[in-house]
């Protein structure tokens, strides 16, 4: 590893004989149907029942005009046929980097049931009329803070925050509306990778490829 002036120093954390061995469950192409959606929403409730923290949680991934790709945490709010649904601020980095490329892709990862679900497609903006139910169903912390956040802009300190949490309060009370430049995402996968961990990993993959009958159903070695 290398610091910020380029020096080279070893780390200090020995990550070499770190490893489990996954044995937990297997997926094979009959258990995966022929549906991508009707996997994911089984293997999401599951998750659910077996209280995995934040089941909901998924990265998603953009890159900006520099060919530079990020990451960050969201939540998936809904999904069915027409894609998976995630809500957040306009003026945010992802956002940006969304206007200029709508391609994008989402992780979920359940370490406790040694699964992943990648998801791939393109992005596009929900309606107005959802953007507002969903905001409306927030808690009032939640929508406060909404109005209060310049995401990704960089401030001077948290209490920039906590002075916005004021006036925003002031200003709008206990029912605030929906931000102008806040609401949500729709990723219209054309792509979906189900993984479930393996022993000696080997692991399962099942692909699902969006075609203009359906969806081609794959396994991808490991």
């Amino acid at each position: 590893m290398r610091d910020g002036v380029g020096r080279a120093y070893p780390c200090r954390v020995d990550l070499s004989e770190m490893r489990i061995s996954y044995e937990r469950d297997e997926l094979d192409e009959s258990a995966a149907g022929n549906a991508p959606l009707e996997l994911f929403e089984r293997w999401l409730a599951q998750a659910i029942a077996a209280k995995v923290p934040e089941p909901n949680a998924m990265t998603l991934a953009t890159v900006g005009p520099d060919g530079q790709p990020s990451t960050r945490i969201v939540l998936v709010k809904s999904c069915d046929a027409s894609g998976v649904v995630f809500y957040t601020n306009y003026d945010s980095r992802k956002a940006r980097e969304l206007a200029g490329n709508p391609k994008a892709a989402l992780q979920f990862h359940w370490v406790e049931l040694q699964r992943v679900i990648r998801i791939e497609g393109t992005v596009e903006l929900t309606s107005d009329e959802e953007s507002d139910a969903y905001f409306a169903s927030r808690p009032i912390d939640s929508r406060i803070g909404a109005w209060a956040s310049p995401q990704s802009q960089v401030i001077a300190n948290r209490g920039v925050l906590v002075a916005n949490v004021a006036k925003v309060a002031a200003s709008h009370g206990l029912n605030p509306p929906r931000p102008p430049n806040w609401g949500g995402y729709r990723l219209v996968p054309h792509t979906w990778e189900f993984w479930q961990g393996r022993k000696s990993r080997l692991h399962d993959r099942i692909r699902f490829t969006r075609q203009p009958d359906g969806w081609r159903k794959e396994r991808l070695a490991p």
